[in-house]
Parts: structure tokens; sequence; C-alpha cells
């Protein structure tokens, strides 16, 4: 249990001071990150959709 606190503490810590240091490298990796992470979501539901539809 402790490691985990350690970890979320560094984590935090680290983006805090990425915030600072350099916010707008941190909004454009965010952007990247979450962008990237919608694509996966629809490829994700397209191999969904063409696999129940194969069965059927």
């Amino acid at each position: 249990m402790k490691a985990k606190k350690v970890i979320l503490i560094l984590l935090v810590g680290f983006l805090l001071y990425w915030m600072f240091s350099d916010p707008a490298g941190l909004a454009d990796s965010g952007e990247s990150l979450f962008s990237n992470l919608w694509e996966l979501l629809i490829q994700l539901f397209e191999a969904l959709l063409d696999f129940f539809s194969a069965l059927g």
C-alpha cells in the first residue's frame, strides 16, 4: 500500500513540475494522448462491430 502512495505522489509531483516548467508541452502531450486514445477506441468498436456482424 505504501508503494502505491509513493508512486502516486511521485507522479503528481512530476506532473506539477511539468505544468510549471513547460505548460504548453504538457497541454500538447495531453491533447495527443487523448486523441490517440479516442482513435484506439474507434478502432476497437469497429473491430467489435465487424466481429459480431461476421457471426450473424
